[in-house]
């Protein structure tokens, strides 16, 4: 008992000084500056990317509201642990681990976000590509309308331009259709560059009634994209709640055997192992289904 009281004060000590040394600045703005710059370090390409895109969307988490993130699950911790041990001890050591998963579900929703951006810009790129042909009857044409429209943004926009111009250096179109499937493979992009390599092969003869059947599977695919995107949430809320609700068995395990009885129980190893596993595959499967729910979208 007393070395727990000691790693108390020894916390309340780091938090005083941390304090004194940054008297005058904001001690949660002062700590957010820190791992921000922890995270630009040291954080995968990828993930920079995909954040940064998540800035310029303006679907990035405020300092505040990272803090609240932290708070509520640094608190949640530390009360279902103390449940599970009775021990601050293991409750910090918990907690510490929990707010070390909180750039892992950072990249998770910046990498939704992200995906639902660039399947989003995929759409308009398919749909204006097939109407701008119907105008010019020209593949690179139609590649050159959509860029001028304006309504592409980068990375996207950046990749038609370099099929452009793949298109004017080998003088055919099959290596920037080959390039732009392999960089975005949702099935839409791939049948549509099939269909236009087609066309290009054999001429544009009859070619209206392919290009409206691609632009309805276009539409339908949207259409599948968006209501799964629905259905992902609902889940997402009721797995939460499951999963919440799996950690608080413990409360009705004291209360079948009493408190008293539980705490003599924690004395045996094995029931601190089993409460050990109970809490990390349960946090195991709620990452899980994270996760799942921050997948790609309309990609196979």
């Amino acid at each position: 008992m007393y070395f727990e009281e000691l790693i108390i004060i020894a916390v309340i000590a780091i938090g005083i000084v941390l304090y004194r040394n940054y008297e005058g600045q904001n001690i949660g703005k002062y700590i957010t500056t820190q791992v921000q710059q922890v995270y630009n370090k040291f954080a995968p390409y990828s993930f920079k990317v995909t954040r940064e895109k998540t800035k310029e969307l303006g679907q990035e988490y405020t300092p505040r509201q990272y803090a609240i993130q932290v708070t509520v699950i640094a608190g949640f911790t530390a009360i279902i642990t103390y449940l599970y041990f009775y021990n601050i001890i293991i409750s910090i050591v918990y907690v510490v681990i929990s707010i070390m998963f909180v750039p892992y579900l950072t990249y998770l929703r910046c990498k939704k976000v992200y995906s639902e951006f660039i399947f989003e810009q995929i759409q308009t790129y398919t749909s204006n590509v097939i109407m701008e042909f119907a105008t010019t009857q020209s593949f690179v044409k139609s590649l050159e309308g959509v860029i001028n429209s304006g309504i592409l943004e980068d990375p996207v926009k950046k990749d038609v331009q370099y099929m452009i111009d793949l298109s004017y250096q080998n003088g055919t179109i099959d290596e920037a259709l080959s390039y732009m499937s392999n960089l975005y493979p949702y099935y839409i992009v791939k049948n549509m560059h099939q269909l236009f390599l087609q066309i290009t092969k054999e001429g544009a003869r009859n070619s209206a009634e392919s290009l409206d059947n691609m632009q309805l599977d276009i539409d339908m695919l949207v259409e599948g994209v968006y209501r799964d995107r629905i259905e992902r949430a609902t889940f997402h809320k009721q797995f939460l709640q499951f999963g919440i609700m799996l950690y608080l068995l413990v409360m009705l395990v004291q209360y079948l055997v009493g408190t008293e009885t539980y705490l003599v129980l924690l004395d045996q190893w094995y029931v601190q192992f089993l409460l050990h596993a109970v809490l990390i595959i349960n946090t195991y499967f709620l990452l899980k289904g994270e996760k799942y729910y921050n997948e790609n979208v309309g990609a196979e």
